[in-house]
């Protein structure tokens, strides 16, 4: 059911709830019986370790070495001689090579479990008109939800109320920045999930503000049980190594039959006794299998395993370290893996050019992004949303010092940001009066703004320096920036807290433009790849002028490159995706399913692909 497309009342009516006073009691516990726990299903269990020991020998080159076996203690009993040696050794080396990948994959098992991701343990919910803390796993769809700064979202749902409310769900979506939660309705059918601004996904957390939400999913149901079921549904392919050897022991076994029917065929022929000659060419066939092949690749596997868990690097099955190796596509996620997962101010200006060289102009932005920030400090440490943070720290290495900041120059009122306004506002006591400082988008700012900082005065903000800092601003976009724009105002008697009074006639300062900055060592990574003939290619939720900017500074994207959204992927066939796959190397906009579609295309065209990623919508 879409229910970013209905409004509230709808969607409380669908759910038959009330989104004041909740579900009853009475209610909450026949669902809870009905649509079971809110966890995500295990797949199909574990397996015990007799059954895993098992698995060791389910690979045709080992079945091939246990006939053998077989084959070599019926001969030493039919030749009279009780000769079990060579059965010994085969089945030493076989039972070794079980062991050897069976002691590899529990260690990897036991540090994935050591990995678990974090779940919320409990949730506040609204039921019979009452506050009540459950437990997560007891959240119902048509409970409403009580979500706050620091809270995991346990559950999806459409949000009912919002107070600034801001989710982080880059590990779901890809989307490197907070999304601003609604209540707002009628969003189209084809909204991609990131862009669903009235729902929050379970696996998310509340980086920012308030809000009230209608669960809508649970469990199995949510999007992040979607992506479980889908795991569990996808079965494993044969390693290029895998394919290699089995291949090579049907060669084997054929080419044993057929030496046992030549050497019997012409024994035969030269009277020979049939069961002298028999039994020679059994024991021919049996000796020209290679019974240390197996072990030989495991024992290698094993060295290569333990070599990346040396790197950090945990190897859940032996046969991946070697399907890597052959890896000839790497499709990577972006937001925390191409990239830090966090926003960093890169450039600042004022209306007019980059950079400007004026020391005092430079502290005033900085004393400004630092006064109108929502930042909580400890001990020097910024925490809070990731924009608000990045424009703390900017401030930060100006030298500016929060806590004495804040002591000299108090917050005495707020009108804080929201989407409608795309602005907030504070309003500070000082020595000499009052200080208003409003940020925000630069478009919106811009015309609340009479006058500008020029060198270390002011000047009137003409059209003329306006269409100056709207081109600057445009070209900061352009390189997929984030910008923030910040302006004051100063009062010798306190103004009253409204938006008429304190954001008209203010005086421009300048702006910042921020990114989440690719991590330094992954540039000599993609060279790497491509020197060694490995086609990088980024896949992520992020819209795409910010994919396309940071995968031209990594160079993944290139001259001739093309970028593909998921709503293009949409409209393509399988077909054409393949053919698309043969030029493109950013993928952005994308969801789960489109990422399972993209590794397809390139593993059709004959490609071994790696992914990676450190979001659940890469798993």
């Amino acid at each position: 059911m879409n229910w970013w497309q209905m409004e509230t009342k709808e969607a409380a009516r669908r759910l038959e709830t009330d989104e004041k006073q909740g579900l009853t009691s009475q209610m909450a516990a026949e669902r809870l019986a009905q649509k079971g726990r809110n966890e995500l299903a295990e797949t199909d269990g574990k397996k015990s370790l007799f059954w895993r020991f098992l698995a060791q020998f389910d690979d045709f080159m080992i079945l091939l070495l246990l006939g053998a076996a077989v084959v070599s203690v019926v001969i030493s009993r039919l030749s009279g001689e009780n000769d079990v040696l060579d059965a010994v050794m085969i089945l030493g080396i076989v039972v070794l090579n079980a062991v050897l990948g069976l002691f590899q994959e529990s260690k990897a098992e036991k540090a994935l479990e050591a990995l678990k991701k974090m779940a919320a343990p409990h949730a506040r919910v609204i039921r019979d008109g009452i506050v009540r803390e459950i437990p997560a796993a007891e959240v119902v769809p048509g409970d409403l939800l009580l979500l706050e700064t620091g809270d995991a979202v346990c559950a999806d749902g459409r949000v009912v109320e919002s107070r600034s409310l801001k989710t982080e769900e880059s590990a779901l979506t890809g989307e490197a920045l907070p999304v601003e939660k609604t209540s707002v309705g009628g969003l189209p059918e084809e909204t991609a999930t990131g862009d669903r601004k009235n729902m929050v996904l379970a696996g998310g957390y509340v980086v920012y503000g308030k809000g009230k939400v209608l669960v809508t999913a649970t469990g199995m149901d949510t999007e992040m049980g979607r992506i479980a079921a889908m795991l569990s549904h996808t079965s494993d392919s044969m390693t290029p190594l895998q394919k290699k050897l089995e291949q090579t022991g049907k060669q084997l076994g054929i080419g044993a039959l057929a030496i046992c029917a030549l050497i019997f065929c012409m024994g035969i022929l030269q009277e020979k006794p049939p069961f002298s000659m028999f039994m020679t060419a059994v024991s021919l066939a049996v000796a020209a299998i290679p019974e240390g092949l197996p072990a030989i690749v495991t024992i290698v596997l094993a060295m290569g395993t333990s070599r990346m868990s040396e790197k950090h690097t945990i190897v859940r099955r032996l046969s991946a370290v070697e399907t890597l190796g052959g890896a000839q596509v790497i499709c990577s996620d972006k937001t925390g893996t191409l990239t830090q997962n966090r926003m960093q101010v890169t450039t600042w200006t004022d209306y007019s050019h980059r950079e400007p060289k004026n020391e005092d102009l430079r502290e005033t932005v900085a004393n400004l992004f630092a006064l109108c920030n929502d930042c909580n400090v400890s001990d020097g440490n910024l925490q809070g949303e990731p924009t608000e943070k990045a424009l703390g720290e900017y401030a930060q290495s100006m030298g500016i010092d929060f806590a004495a900041l804040r002591r000299d120059m108090p917050r005495v009122g707020e009108i804080p940001f929201s989407s409608a306004r795309k602005r907030m506002t504070t309003l500070h006591k000082t020595e000499d009066g009052w200080i208003s400082v409003t940020k925000g988008a630069p478009d919106i700012l811009l015309e609340k703004c009479a006058f500008c900082m020029e060198g270390s005065g002011q000047v009137p903000f003409d059209d003329r320096r306006k269409s100056m800092a709207r081109m600057v601003n445009g070209e900061m976009a352009a390189q997929a920036l984030r910008v923030v724009a910040v302006a004051f105002r100063q009062w010798s008697e306190k103004p009253p807290l409204t938006e008429e009074a304190l954001e008209r006639n203010l005086v421009f300062a300048g702006m910042a433009g921020m990114v989440d900055p690719p991590r330094p060592e992954v540039k000599e990574a993609v060279h790497l790849c491509r020197q060694a003939g490995i086609r990088p290619v980024m896949i992520t939720g992020d819209h795409v002028l910010t994919a396309e900017a940071i995968g031209r500074e990594l160079g993944i994207y290139q001259k001739g490159d093309c970028a593909v959204t998921g709503a293009e992927l949409d409209k393509m066939s399988d077909k054409e995706l393949e053919t698309a796959a043969e030029t493109c190397t950013v993928f952005a906009r994308v969801a789960p399913e489109h990422k399972v579609r993209i590794v397809k295309a390139f593993q059709k065209s004959g490609n071994v692909v790696a992914m990676t990623g450190d979001g659940v919508n890469d798993a």
